[in-house]
Parts: C-alpha cells; structure tokens; sequence
C-alpha cells in the first residue's frame, strides 16, 4: 500500500473555509449530538483525500445515513487514527507541542471520557489555535477551552 504525505495545507484551509458555515455535502449534526468531530473528519480528509470503506471499523462518509462511526464520535475517530494499517489516514498521540496545523486535539473530562475534536490550525511556539464546529470557532486559542486533559492526534500520513 503506498504511502502519501498528509496535506496539512488543505486540511487547515478547510477549516478556514467551513469553520462558520457549513459544507452542504456533509449532513450538520449539531442539534443531534453535535457536530464537531463531523467537522474534524472533513478538516482530515480535506489533507489526506482517502477514505477507508472497511465497514464498522473504517472511516467513511457517504451520506448522514452511510458512515462509520468514526467520521463522527471522539471515542470512535482516536481509535481508527491510532490503529489504522490499512487505507487513508494514521495517526500517533503526541504531546500537544508537536501538534501541527490540520492535527487533532480531543478534549476530555477528568474521568477519561473525551467529548470534543477540535482541528489545530496553527501551534506557534506552544500557544495552539484551533478551528471547531458545534460552538463555531476559527483561531480560537486551546487555552481558551475548559478541560480535565488532552490529547494531541498527530497524523502521520496516509495509505491508498
């Protein structure tokens, strides 16, 4: 399976573009359950471009209807980044100075239970700006959030 490079461009430019609005391709689940990871999912393939049509466990989006679970739950996107070796996009945890632009930082409670994904945009010297659905936000700093822990989804490339 070949390996490509992850266009973190296109991925923070999507985010720039569809922050404050909403992409008519994609259903908005905002008033059922929220729509940020929904959001975080367009951002990824925005870069990467290659979904994985492995029902259940991939990651895909055809219609509100026809998706895996991880295009749209925290829980469900962590595990298929972290664990995927097969196609589209993989990731690794890292600190949250190594995120870069078009990276995922997932918000969660003391207890362990991660409920938000936002995209990072920009990380300048540790101060990481992020763009999110659900509560719409561009540029927003992360330490403007409140939050118990986080963790920082670096993604490393992308399979075809």
């Amino acid at each position: 399976m070949e390996v490509l490079n992850y266009n973190r461009q296109a991925a923070a430019e999507y985010a720039k573009k569809w922050a404050f609005g909403r992409n008519p391709a994609f259903y908005d689940f905002s008033a059922i359950g929220g729509d940020c990871t929904n959001f975080a999912s367009q951002c990824i393939y925005a870069g990467a471009g290659v979904m994985n049509f492995t029902p259940t466990f991939g990651w895909f989006y055809r219609s509100a209807n026809d998706r895996t679970p991880s295009w749209t739950g925290v829980e469900f996107l962590y595990n298929f980044l972290v664990n995927n070796d097969g196609a589209g996009p993989f990731a690794e945890v890292v600190p949250l100075e190594k995120l870069e632009a078009g990276d995922i930082v997932q918000l969660g409670h003391a207890t362990g239970d991660f409920y938000h994904s936002p995209v990072v945009v920009s990380n300048t010297r540790g101060r990481i700006r992020v763009a999110a659905h659900s509560y719409d936000a561009y540029n927003k700093p992360l330490s403007s959030y409140s939050f118990a822990q986080a963790r920082g989804i670096h993604i490393l490339g992308v399979r075809k």
